[in-house]
């Protein structure tokens, strides 16, 4: 059990990391020029100019801007009840401008960040006054979701039109290390391994992952990466990203795997957890 001072130290983390990641987001889209803002990314269905809008549309709806009206619908690469939410944000700013968008982004996570550290969460547990509609968050998930976000989009845009960079950043390793944690889910339940099973995770710059089936078949984390692991996933973290953010398939060679291969390919077929 976390002690309060403990929590509110995690969470004034992630509020740092997350303000860092927004900086970073706004400084590359001013960089771009008018014609790159309709490069397609590889999230389908979605340009330079979605990305963007997507990222303004729930920083303004945390600040505390009223919800957009529900004017998309299910099809297409728009699938299930958030999807519908995610889009129609994008759909009410298809006709701003680069520069409306960036400065929406920066006036609602100024304003936010601002009221964050005036008032800062001391419990992870407890339920924001603001989230999204239809998403009942604790503060833990809510500020330790957005780093994701907001830099997961930002490497979308990076990618689409060619400037790579930012992967060494707070919220580069935030992410990495965040999206690690779901090898234990994919282990015992997506893998079926039995238990007993063993795998590690290493992604470069972050520490090593381990996780053991359990006897009542969960995946659990070991402090340490066991002697003698039965699989082992070793890649760098742009990769890592890429394929558990569900972005792109790794490149032939450009995960590692050493032990058990079968068990290791079927992790790696199961790995996506973000999309």
């Amino acid at each position: 059990m976390t002690e309060p001072a403990d929590d509110q130290a995690r969470l004034r983390g992630y509020v740092e990391v997350w303000w860092r990641a927004v900086n970073d987001f706004t400084a590359l889209l001013e960089e771009l020029a008018p014609e790159q803002w309709a490069t397609p990314t590889d999230l389908p269905g979605w340009d330079v100019h979605d990305v963007a809008a997507h990222t303004a549309h729930l920083e303004a709806v945390l600040a505390g801007a009223p919800e957009d009206p529900l004017t998309a619908a299910e099809g297409g690469h728009v699938r299930g009840t958030m999807g519908v939410y995610t889009e129609s944000g994008v759909l009410a700013r298809r006709d701003r401008t680069p520069d409306a968008l960036v400065n929406e982004i920066r006036a609602s996570a100024t304003s936010r960040h601002t009221a964050l550290l005036a008032d800062p969460p001391s419990d992870g547990s407890a339920v924001p006054a603001r989230t999204f509609t239809g998403v009942t968050w604790t503060w833990e998930t809510l500020l330790r979701n957005r780093p994701l976000d907001v830099w997961m989009h930002e490497q979308d845009v990076r990618r689409a039109v060619g400037r790579p960079g930012g992967l060494d950043s707070p919220a580069a390793a935030h992410v990495a290390d965040y999206l690690a944690e779901s090898l234990g889910l994919v282990l015992a339940k997506r893998a079926a391994a039995p238990p007993g099973t063993t795998a590690v995770l290493e992604v470069a710059g972050s520490a090593p992952a381990s996780f053991r089936v359990t006897d009542a078949g969960r995946g659990e984390r070991l402090p340490e990466p066991p002697a003698d692991p039965t699989v082992v996933l070793a890649t760098d973290r742009e990769t890592f990203v890429l394929l558990a953010g569900g972005r792109r398939r790794p490149l032939d060679g450009a995960v590692r795997v050493t032990g058990d291969r079968e068990l290791g390919h079927r992790l790696l077929d199961h790995l996506v957890v973000v999309r």
